[in-house]
């Protein structure tokens, strides 16, 4: 796709999200966003094809994403995370529910250091009770911090491979999104 949800190239997601610059180093290039994630990907810090996704993700899709990520890492995180999974699964599900939000904005603690408990905490990123917006930071931030939680656990033997098809899968979340927007324009 030439056009992903937007953004013609990276620079054009940097400009329309300058927080991107202060989680990520590499500089914004002229390709198109998914060779740029691709490009990422084989770089020198792979990493930043998470991040990258994270912020070219709509804000509801980036959550789930961060959701899918960690639920393919149950194995290695606590109950509570898997609690906190399922509290956002709800979420995503219906994200104006009242009684949704508030079960998600009660079970966040304000300081994250667990990678469910990121991936919550991007889910109730706009509510009032935690000031998130304030910080200048989108709720991708949050995604971000949690997914790469998530990745350090993973053994240094299949880090990349697991780092690789979490990239795989926000690529072809992109995709279904541009693709979900192009057919909701019509």
């Amino acid at each position: 796709m030439a056009n992903e949800l937007g953004y013609r190239t990276a620079r054009d997601l940097f400009l329309a999200c300058p927080a991107i610059a202060r989680d990520m180093k590499s500089p914004a290039a002229a390709q198109p966003p998914l060779e740029f994630c691709r490009t990422l990907l084989a770089g020198r810090v792979p990493e930043e094809a998470i991040t990258f996704c994270a912020y070219l993700l709509p804000e509801r899709a980036a959550v789930w994403w961060g959701h899918e990520c960690l639920s393919n890492l149950a194995e290695l995180l606590a109950d509570r995370d898997l609690e906190l999974l399922a509290l956002v699964n709800g979420w995503v599900g219906e994200p104006g529910n009242r009684h949704r939000q508030a079960a998600l904005g009660d079970a966040v603690d304000l300081s994250p250091a667990t990678p469910a408990a990121w991936i919550a905490l991007s889910a109730a990123w706009r509510d009032p009770a935690f000031d998130m917006i304030s910080t200048g930071f989108p709720a991708a931030h949050a995604v971000n911090a949690g997914i790469l939680a998530g990745l350090a656990r993973v053994s240094t033997a299949d880090r990349f491979g697991v780092l690789s098809a979490f990239v795989e899968m926000g690529i072809q979340m992109v995709e279904m999104e541009a693709q979900r927007q192009s057919v909701d324009a019509y």
